[in-house]
């Protein structure tokens, strides 16, 4: 499978966590992993050359048998209407591949947020309460590193290091858009083992 993230971060963090992900939901499954393709957010979703570009990139590294993530960050986004929105864009570049398409509501950190009581004590960082529904701070980035306790937070020094440790059942049950992730990683992924990937099936959408 390929991945198009939007963030340095991201192409270090989200093969840590989708190979953890795979041994929770798909342990007897086997999927190679590409290395994430990174698009700069405005540009990969306003401009309609870079997204084919990148869609098309993705299509040909992931081949026949593969499929394709895109994951972003929502934002200030609806993740229900803008990624239906990008599911039929990109399915209209690349038919010939499966495609899935994950926002992060509303970033990727919060899915940190989601299962932060698991983190406690990882790189500096210390929650006293997991209560603050994580979906709901704009800034998640900022949430993190207001409790890290003597240094601050990086995407790239930090964001594969909580991949690595976050309770994955802890995000499961508090982050709608991280079960989304779940839902996209088994539907896609062949439960045989035999090739690491599903046979076509019903389209999928951004809300399911």
């Amino acid at each position: 499978m390929v991945a198009i993230v939007e963030g340095d971060g991201e192409v270090q963090a989200l093969p840590v966590l989708l190979r953890r992900l795979s041994a929770w939901k798909t342990p007897q499954s086997t999927v190679k992993f590409e290395t994430p393709i990174r698009v700069r957010r405005d540009r990969f979703v306003n401009r309609d050359d870079e997204f084919r570009r990148h869609v098309l990139l993705a299509a040909a590294k992931c081949r026949d048998d593969g499929w394709i993530l895109i994951l972003l960050d929502a934002d200030d986004d609806c993740p229900a209407i803008f990624g239906a929105q990008l599911l039929e864009r990109a399915r209209g570049v690349a038919r010939h591949r499966r495609i899935s398409v994950v926002l992060a509501n509303r970033e990727y950190e919060a899915w940190f947020i989601a299962a932060a009581l698991s983190l406690n004590g990882c790189r500096g960082f210390f929650a006293t309460s997991g209560a603050v529904d994580p979906e709901l701070p704009r800034n998640a980035k900022g949430w993190i590193e207001d409790r890290m306790s003597s240094r601050s937070y990086g995407e790239m020094t930090d964001q594969s290091a909580f991949s690595a440790r976050m309770d994955l059942e802890q995000a499961y049950a508090r982050s709608r858009s991280f079960r989304k992730l779940c839902t996209e990683w088994v539907r896609q992924t062949d439960a045989s083992g035999s090739c690491g990937v599903a046979p076509p099936g019903r389209p999928t959408s951004p809300t399911d």
